[in-house]
């Protein structure tokens, strides 16, 4: 069996495209790489780090509806910290931009850091155990 391949990108399905697109440019500190509108759907991309891409996605005809992790499908997106102390840098940045989150909480396997974006879905930052 070939070695699994990591993961390129993860895209999320939002309602008000331009909404979230600011909320994220502010969260990364970042421009998107890709702009583009395709006909079917609206997507726009961040390069995050590690070769990693994260796309938001706006459909003409999206449904509405809140997102809920209890739902199949996506329960959370998680992105990597190297340990306590860069998730705290991250605990102060989501706090000098006010964004809401949950604050740092410590378990055996690990440290995660959760927030919500404007749709509401379950993003979280997580450090290994030290």
């Amino acid at each position: 069996m070939p070695e699994f391949p990591a993961v390129t990108h993860v895209a999320l399905t939002v309602t008000d495209l331009p909404a979230s697109v600011a909320w994220y440019r502010r969260l990364l500190g970042t421009e998107p790489v890709l702009d583009e509108d395709t006909g079917p759907f609206h997507h726009v991309v961040f390069a995050i780090g590690g070769g990693m891409l994260l796309g938001l996605h706006g459909f003409p005809d999206a449904r509405p509806g809140e997102f809920d992790e209890r739902r199949a499908g996506l329960d959370h997106v998680a992105f990597t910290c190297a340990d306590r102390a860069e998730l705290d840098g991250w605990r102060k940045h989501l706090d000098d931009l006010d964004i809401p989150h949950g604050g740092i909480v410590d378990a055996h396997y690990g440290s995660g850091l959760s927030l919500r974006d404007p749709d509401n879905i379950a993003l979280e930052f997580f450090a290994p155990p030290s």
